[in-house]
């Protein structure tokens, strides 16, 4: 998403830095020429720490139980001390970050760099459930460190409704602080990208049912509840199931893999799943998949249901925070089911298939999540003329 907004902004005449950590990855070939690829330089864990530190040292408090001093510190922040570095030598008008951990940072190198850089921060996610898995102390001190450090940023924007009142609650923000504006999920190049061919059997009009989820594989996505809906179904008609995505962390991806392989195996189902990893372009799949699933436990927004529904795909999603009830428009667009319930999955999933919707009003329904709309409500934003929060109806449209 920040390459897309890279790029639109590159386009429109603003002259655009995408400030990476690494600058290696799936990624690197999909930022476009006329946007400046900058890779940040890297520090070591001690001078990070010490970095933070110093940027804010009245807060040493606040942000050392989940910034500072936690035994395993952000991948993010041996880079500060270069973004720091770089916000004093370039002198962006306006810098923007998202997700918690590098909006923090961002407000930190403003600090470091002494500039009037404009900082712009976004949570791309749903900040409560995102952090579920963790300790409540290491929540509560990162809640802590969020509500004082994005107090200091010129704006902060949610990718949904449900995430900026989430984050409102996390970190006991000024709700109307928070302006909503949805994710530019559709591209000029979408019609384009979901034409392009499909090489591979199960994509080839044969009759046969083939379902597809898209997103990485681990917690979030919740994959698991997914293949053992799959398999409820599977008992009942011919289908498939194409899982796209890899794990964040490359050294989980074989086990991550072999674990998902292991439970179709489990359930006599490995035959009919295929998982085909990381690929650049997957519209072209969802325009000749059958249905599209989205079992996830919680989101920040959900692009990949806009991108299905752009391409005329039914779709079935959890009802998890926060995005798809937004997107489906509380289940007229798509089923939604409880989280975690492979029951309730498997029978959405039937009932879509036995009924599909009209694909005309599918694409009807993208096409609300206007492309141009969110670009031009971003570029107002970092440019700071006023904006204020959107109505829930019309957040992002």
């Amino acid at each position: 998403m920040q390459i897309i907004l890279a790029g639109a902004f590159a386009d429109r005449g603003y002259a655009t830095d995408l400030v990476v950590c690494n600058g290696d990855g799936d990624l690197k070939d999909l930022v476009p020429a006329n946007v400046r690829l900058v890779v940040l330089e890297k520090s070591s864990n001690l001078m990070a720490r010490w970095t933070a530190a110093r940027a804010d040292p009245a807060a040493l408090g606040i942000l050392g139980p989940s910034i500072v001093l936690p035994r395993k510190i952000s991948k993010s922040l041996p880079s500060l001390r270069g973004l720091a570095k770089y916000l004093s030598t370039t002198r962006p008008d306006a810098l923007f970050s998202g997700t918690p951990h590098l909006n923090i940072e961002a407000v930190l190198a403003r600090r470091l760099a002494g500039v009037k850089t404009r900082v712009v921060i976004s949570e791309r996610t749903h900040t409560t459930s995102d952090n579920g898995g963790a300790k409540a102390w290491r929540t509560r001190n990162l809640a802590s460190a969020v509500g004082h450090v994005y107090r200091q940023a010129d704006a902060i924007v949610a990718v949904s409704n449900g995430v900026a009142e989430d984050l409102a609650q996390f970190a006991s923000l000024d709700r109307s602080r928070i302006i909503t504006v949805h994710n530019p999920a559709l591209t000029p190049d979408t019609a384009a990208r979901a034409a392009e061919p499909v090489d591979h059997p199960w994509f080839a009009d044969d009759g046969v049912v083939t379902i597809l989820t898209v997103g990485r594989i681990g917690r979030q996505k919740d994959h698991t509840t997914l293949v053992r809906a799959f398999a409820k179904l599977r008992a009942e008609r011919e289908a498939r199931l194409v899982i796209i995505g890899e794990a964040r962390d490359p050294t989980k991806r074989d086990q991550n893999r072999d674990r998902l392989l292991a439970l179709a195996a489990e359930l006599g189902v490995a035959q009919d799943i295929m998982l085909l990893g990381y690929q650049a372009n997957p519209l072209r799949f969802m325009a000749r998949a059958s249905l599209f699933v989205l079992s996830s436990r919680f989101e920040g927004f959900g692009n990949v249901l806009i991108e299905a529904l752009a391409c005329g795909c039914p779709v079935v999603s959890t009802d998890c925070p926060s995005g798809p009830s937004e997107i489906l428009d509380g289940g007229r667009f798509g089923r939604l089911t409880p989280v975690g319930d492979p029951d309730a999955l498997a029978a959405a999933m039937a009932a879509t298939l036995d009924n599909p919707p009209l694909k005309a009003d599918l694409q009807a329904r993208a096409d609300e999540f206007s492309y141009n709309t969110a670009i031009e409500r971003y570029v107002d934003i970092l440019l700071g003329d006023p904006v204020g929060p959107l109505d829930p109806g019309t957040a992002g449209r």
